[in-house]
């Protein structure tokens, strides 16, 4: 018993530090538009979310029950080592991902991390495939689509009503909006994502005989979990807001107000119906959404198609990572500390690569001579098509230079 006491505390500090890690890699979903257009200072933007996102963790559990008893058969045979191994797998593809500054999701890292651990440990029995269907990959496909078509028309709908007003009034006007807009993408980060540490956790709990089957999280866990992210998100994951602030489109005041708007009422409607969705892709398919609302916008479709592949990548690459960590924390007690081990000298390595070329609050909206997010893209094919098909309010401003 008191080597399962022990593990079960490493994994609860492991969901943590993947918790911690959440946090810093999903702060440009609620503060990347908000920064890149000025209307917020980096700092305020990223503290004003690690509040939001603490608040929000204490709103709702819906998704939490989904982690802990919807996806993972938490009867099966599930042990913490397992749980500790999918969660290695998860920090790692979430740090990678980090370094090369795309928006990947840290949701379908965790869940891949869980299911591949699962099926080496336990096997197909363990996992509710419906479960995983129904509540992971059909969100996946279709919130980025319903949040871009939510910022597209909001969108064409802000430049309508504007086209007789002063430029500078409206922008000012938009620039407030964004920042409510911001909060409540927050706030709604905070009860989506939060909650999937909270999950686990109390799976953890589960499985090592402390609480009851389907048991609700306890209020430590969610304060732990709520103050893990938010910490995570005033740390500030900067690589990853200058790809979404700078790298996919041209992002004015009405298009930042527009895209956070949609994001943010995507992301609550999931959270109230248990779906675990990824709010990196709602967040990401907003932006573009808005891109493509505004006439003269170029939406980088170079930097959204390495966005998409490594949506695609994750579920897959976390799992095999997962499985692996899984095989290994199997064998005993070496095996969970060679585990330990292992994840923490990649964490190292990929720590020390970033610091090569480091981005920060002070240079996070700069031009990069050889950054992909600052090199000018033409017009592509669908931003024509889109354009031809529903013609530009009028009165929208000219093309414009990309930053």
């Amino acid at each position: 018993m008191e080597h399962m006491t022990l593990l079960i505390g490493i994994v609860i500090a492991t969901a943590l530090a993947f918790d911690f890690t959440n946090g810093f890699h999903d702060t440009a979903n609620a503060m990347a538009t908000t920064i890149s257009t000025g209307a917020l200072k980096p700092r305020t933007a990223v503290a004003m979310s690690a509040v939001l996102n603490l608040v929000g963790a204490f709103l709702s559990v819906e998704v939490a029950k989904t982690i802990s008893g919807g996806i993972i058969d938490e009867s099966a045979g599930v042990r913490p080592q397992m749980i500790f191994a999918a969660l290695v797998g998860a920090i790692v593809w979430n740090m990678l991902t980090w370094l090369a500054g795309l928006p990947s999701s840290s949701s379908h890292a965790l869940f891949g991390g869980l299911i591949g651990a699962t099926l080496v440990a336990v096997g197909r029995h363990g996992v509710h495939g419906d479960a995983v269907v129904m509540k992971v990959l059909i969100p996946a496909l279709a919130a980025p689509f319903v949040a871009g078509l939510a910022a597209f028309v909001a969108t064409r709908l802000s430049y309508r009503l504007d086209r007789k007003a002063d430029p500078r009034a409206t922008a000012k006007g938009y620039r407030a909006g964004q920042i409510a807009s911001a909060g409540l993408v927050s706030l709604a980060h905070g009860t989506n994502d939060a909650q999937k540490t909270m999950g686990v956790i109390t799976l953890a709990l589960i499985t090592g005989g402390v609480v009851a089957p389907h048991s609700d999280p306890p209020l430590w866990v969610i304060v732990s979990a709520g103050a893990a992210i938010a910490l995570g998100t005033y740390i500030g994951g900067w690589r990853i807001i200058r790809t979404m602030g700078k790298g996919l489109t041209d992002i004015q005041p009405q298009q930042g107000f527009a895209a956070q708007t949609g994001a943010a009422a995507t992301i609550l409607a999931s959270s109230h119906l248990g779906f675990a969705l990824s709010t990196t892709q709602v967040c990401s398919g907003s932006v573009m959404g808005a891109g493509l609302g505004r006439s003269g916008a170029v939406v980088r479709w170079s930097t959204a198609g390495r966005m998409v592949a490594a949506w695609a990548l994750t579920l897959p690459a976390a799992g095999l990572v997962g499985a692996g960590a899984a095989l290994l924390a199997d064998q005993g007690n070496w095996g969970v500390a060679a585990v330990a081990v292992l994840g923490l000298a990649v964490c190292a390595a990929i720590r020390h690569a970033a610091r090569r070329r480091p981005v920060t609050h002070a240079n996070v909206n700069d031009e990069v001579a050889d950054d992909t997010a600052g090199v000018p893209e033409p017009q592509g094919a669908v931003t024509a098509a889109i354009a031809a098909v529903i013609p530009p309010p009028a009165g929208t401003p000219a093309p414009t230079a990309t930053v």
